[in-house]
Parts: structure tokens; sequence; C-alpha cells
């Protein structure tokens, strides 16, 4: 069996989350989001052309389909994963920009809209818009995926070898905002430290710190980071579950003078995690391309249901897979069999099959029946 080892050993991964830096209100998130609708848009486009429907519906079409899944996803999330804490603070369900969405929240409600969406348009069934919607779907799913790998959230758990993402964003973060005037702070994987991997998936990172002279001598620096920079890298949750520094050992560091500027490099240690944010994201762009190849063979000959029956065996199929490697949401899945996001996929899987045999032994539509479902 290949191993994950044999193709990417490991990667200090801290990207900037926002698409250009200094802006900070448009992140990759946002934008690959946003990016997948107008995309799904283009594509019903040329589904609703193809097959003889009005394209102009798709406009209204999007709307729905907006909508729900930002409604429905967060919906999703509060009711599934946190009810308490909204519940009580109703307000908070409000602030969608803070995170918290559920995949499984913004299908339920996908499908919802899709049904009253089709009620109001004769030529079109309930099954034919759905099967259609989940092509685009899948392959908007794949880019939310990565928009989550550019926030470096929703990561796997340690591979335990010397392979996989360290996330070290939240390190970064918070070291610019030590009481020393830092001017940046950089993550990275250090060449020169091969020799201290040991098979144990706790590999070497270096954080370059770039700090301005001002009034600070190097000595007062020296003591301010063994204390400062050690506190962040041992006592904070983020680091804690990223980062690997022994808090019972000194910090292992060096500061350099460089003239205007110091630069203090910190040798520490992180924990190679599965990037299961890609895992979804491939799995979910494949299941687009297998849809969208079989639409274009067959197109109005599709049997009602069978792309919705198929969309919820292989999405929810490969979320129920992914879900063991990845870290658990919230503290509640803590010693679940099956977390949330697992026991939500069973039925979802268990209806898609349901649909598949149900379309299955009705066959293929005659070649001139328009593909207005029955």
């Amino acid at each position: 069996m290949l191993s994950i080892q044999s193709v990417l050993n490991y990667i200090v991964w801290s990207p900037n989350p926002a698409v250009f830096s200094g802006f900070d209100r448009l992140r990759w998130y946002s934008l690959l989001f946003a990016l997948g609708f107008i995309i799904s848009q283009q594509i019903m486009i040329y589904f609703y052309k193809k097959e003889g429907q009005d394209p102009r519906l798709v406009d209204r079409l999007t709307i729905y389909m907006v909508l729900s899944t930002i409604i429905g996803a967060r919906l999703g999330h509060v009711l599934f994963y946190e009810p308490e804490k909204y519940l009580s603070n109703p307000i908070d369900i409000l602030k969608v920009w803070e995170g918290g969405l559920a995949s499984h929240g913004a299908a339920i409600a996908i499908l919802i809209a899709l049904y009253l969406y089709a009620r109001k348009i004769p030529t079109q069934s309930y099954l034919w818009v759905v099967d259609r919607i989940v092509i685009v779907t899948a392959m908007v799913g794949a880019m939310i995926r990565i928009g989550n790998l550019m926030n470096s959230e929703i990561g796997g758990k340690p591979t335990e070898s010397d392979s996989g993402f360290v996330f070290a964003r939240d390190a970064e973060e918070i070291l610019e905002t030590l009481r020393i005037p830092v001017v940046d702070v950089n993550a990275y994987k250090p060449e020169e430290r091969k020799g201290e991997l040991k098979g144990s998936g706790i590999v070497p990172v270096n954080f370059d710190i770039k700090i301005e002279k001002g009034a600070y001598e190097e000595a007062d620096l020296k003591r301010t980071l063994e204390t400062d920079v050690k506190y962040v890298l041992t006592r904070f949750r983020s680091s804690q579950k990223y980062l690997a520094e022994n808090p019972d050992t000194p910090l292992n560091f060096q500061v350099q003078d460089k003239g205007d500027h110091y630069m203090a490099t910190i040798y520490t240690f992180g924990v190679a995690r599965h990037p299961t944010q890609i895992y979804e994201a491939a799995s979910y762009f494949i299941i687009f391309l297998i849809l969208f190849a079989a639409w274009y063979r067959y197109q109005s000959r599709i049997p009602d249901g069978l792309f919705l029956g198929f969309f919820l065996i292989t999405v929810f199929g490969m979320r129920f897979i992914w879900e063991f490697l990845k870290e658990n949401q919230v503290e509640f899945e803590e010693g679940l069999q099956f977390n949330m996001g697992q026991t939500l996929s069973i039925p979802l899987v268990v209806g898609g099959l349901v649909l598949v045999v149900l379309a299955l032994k009705k066959g293929l539509k005659p070649e001139n029946t328009q593909g207005t479902g029955s």
C-alpha cells in the first residue's frame, strides 16, 4: 500500500487566509465560496440550454441555492454541534463570519429549497432539478474545502509519521502580538534539521521573527523571548494542538543583529497531521467529474433520482470515511464511536441507496424524452 510519506513528506502550512496582504476582508474562503456559485451558475445555464429549458430560470435557482446553503449550513452547525451556546445567545447565530458551517445542514436546506423552487416551475420536476444541482454542488464542496485549507481549519489527526501538514498559522498570528515590536513572523520547514526526524510525526519547525530594534538591547530581547515565546508555544490551545514544544526545556533560539533590526530564529517542533481538507476536496472533485461525464453522455435520458442518489452515497460516504482521520470539532464528540459528521452521513447514504435502486429499476428514459422529469 502506498504510504503518505512516500508521496508527501511534511509541509509547514501557514498561508495568509487573506487574498491580499493588508486587506483582511477578502479571504480565500469567501472568494472560493463565491467563485463556486458563479461557476455553478454558468454550468447550470449550459445544462438548461442543452436540455431545452429556459436558462433565465437559473437566476432564480441561484438565489434559492445561495440562501439555502448559507442559512442551512449555519443552522446545521447551531443545531447539530453547539445548540446550547447559540440558543443562549441567539444573536451569535447571525455571526457567520466567525465560522461554524455544517455541510449536512446545507444539504438538507438545499433539498427543501429546491422543492419550493420546482413547485413554481411546471416544466421541471423536483428530481430533475436536484439531479443537475448535485453535479455542481460536488464542485462547490471541493472549492469550499480548499477554502478551509487556506484558513488552516478542519485539519486532520496526527499521521504519526514524518509526513503530513504542520498547521503553523495560528502560532504565527499569536507571535505577531508579542509585547516586543514584531515586524514579521515566518514559519518554515528547516532543511538543515533533517537529522532530527525520528519517524514519530514530531517534526522540526523554525519560526523567524523579525523585530524592530527600538530601545531593546539584545540581552533584554533574549530574556523576553525566553519567557514570552515559550509561553506562546506551550500554553495556547492551538500551539498545544499543532506544535510539540517541550514545556520543561529552555527555549532553543538564536538572535542575529541585522543592523536595522533583529532576527530571532526559534527552533521547535510541530505535529504532522493529515491534510483532510485536500482528501475531501479531491474526492468531491472526482465525484463532480463522474457526474458531469455521465450527464454529458446521457443528458435527458437520466432516470430521475439517480444522480441525487449517487451524490448522497459518494459524497457522504467519503465524508464518513474521512471523518476517521479528522479531529473532532466539538468536545462532546470525544469518546463517541462515530462523531456527529458520521452520524448525520449514515441516513443520507441510506437514502441515496434507495434512490439509486429505484432509479435503476426505471432504466434510462427514451431518446426523445425531454429532461423534465415525471
